[in-house]
């Protein structure tokens, strides 16, 4: 019997499964409250999709804006005119959650703080962010700036698989810039060397908020909390929660994506069968149990008829544990197959006409 969650003081949380995206336990997952520096995150996100798309390069030099050195809270102490790298504007933006280095990393991308929102608004659309809006690249307090913790723990994930190279700088400790040494806010950090980021925030409106991920034994969880009653809390509620996931659930792959399951007929086709299978991998995050027995059932959309391209959806597969759906997926072929001779179209027509008539075409598997 797997026991309920911790109880947080975070009035929002989510804990997820980083490999199968599976949500293990939540609390107001969805409601909209202000993120504070957890803004960062999209911050450094759209920065590196940029130099993974050639956009920019990390030894680029940023010229610091007045704007910049101006802007108020947390500081890399960037000094105005000088030119910085993005490199280090990164960490400073990671490692320190540099107000100002964020500002001059946006003005340096897009021209404009408002400029370089809209980039993180159509980012987070393109992700499904659906609670998710940014005002600007700092996690100042602003009207129409809000995200969510399952928003927050999705683009840590999106962050985790997406830029593996420049992943490692949240687990930095520290950085020291213009002569100041400043630690990173991530207690965890220091507490748990399984835990390798990802980001803290702050403000009066917010609370302390904290997005963290760890790894153990090949397995990686992420958890997003908002609006934790302290920073000791803040790293209690991550620590509470990474706890109980690795204790009580599992992640296993219970169907590998590209392998043939079946192999249905096909009409007026070049050829008899067509091979079928999945697009993704079947991952699920489940409470822990060495005794669990599943059964797959697969449903083909029969009669299936050429021309079929690769990727076109031909039926359903369902994982069943008893007769509980743990998962459902669409089927998809994994060939294409081309119409046959005119000959045997006409006869294949034949036969369906004659099958229609009596209903024969419904096939499970």
């Amino acid at each position: 019997m797997i026991p309920a969650p911790p109880q947080l003081t975070a009035k929002a949380w989510v804990l997820m499964d980083a490999a199968s995206g599976n949500v293990i336990a939540s609390e107001e997952p969805d409601e909209r409250l202000p993120p504070a520096s957890l803004t960062k995150l999209m911050t450094v996100y759209v920065a590196t999709r940029q130099m993974q798309a050639g956009g920019l390069k990390a030894d680029d030099l940023v010229t610091v804006s007045e704007n910049a050195w101006h802007t108020g809270g947390s500081r890399m102490f960037l000094v105005p005119g000088s030119q910085v790298s993005v490199h280090d504007l990164l960490k400073g933006v990671v490692i320190d959650s540099g107000n100002d280095a964020a500002v001059a990393l946006s003005e340096h991308i897009a021209g404009s703080e408002d400029s370089f929102a809209g980039l993180m608004n159509n980012t987070a659309q393109k992700l499904g962010l659906n609670n998710t809006h940014f005002m600007n690249p700092t996690g100042l307090p602003a009207e129409g700036h809000y995200s969510s913790a399952d928003d927050m723990a999705r683009l840590a994930r999106a962050i985790i698989n997406d830029e593996t190279a420049y992943y490692e700088l949240y687990a930095h400790k520290h950085f020291t810039w213009n002569g100041i040494k400043q630690p990173n806010r991530n207690l965890l950090l220091w507490r748990d060397n399984t835990v390798d980021g990802l980001k803290t925030g702050h403000t009066e409106a917010a609370g302390y908020c904290m997005v963290t991920s760890a790894i153990r034994d090949g397995r990686r969880l992420i958890t997003a909390t908002f609006g934790s009653t302290s920073i000791a809390n803040r790293a209690a509620d991550a620590e509470k929660l990474l706890t109980y996931g690795y204790r009580f659930y599992d992640t296993q792959t219970y169907q590998k994506a590209g392998q043939t399951l079946t192999t249905p007929m096909v009409w007026k086709a070049d050829s008899r069968t067509l091979q079928v299978g999945l697009l993704d991998d079947v991952s699920l995050t489940l409470p822990k149990n060495p005794h669990r027995k599943t059964e797959t059932r697969l449903h083909i959309d029969t009669p299936l008829v050429a021309p079929i391209a690769v990727g076109d959806v031909v039926g359903s597969y369902a994982l069943y544990e008893g007769e509980t759906k743990l998962a459902e997926r669409p089927l998809i072929a994994l060939q294409a197959t081309e119409p046959g001779s005119l000959l045997s179209r006409a006869w294949d027509s034949l036969r369906l006409f004659v099958g229609n008539l009596f209903g024969e075409w419904s096939q499970a598997t």
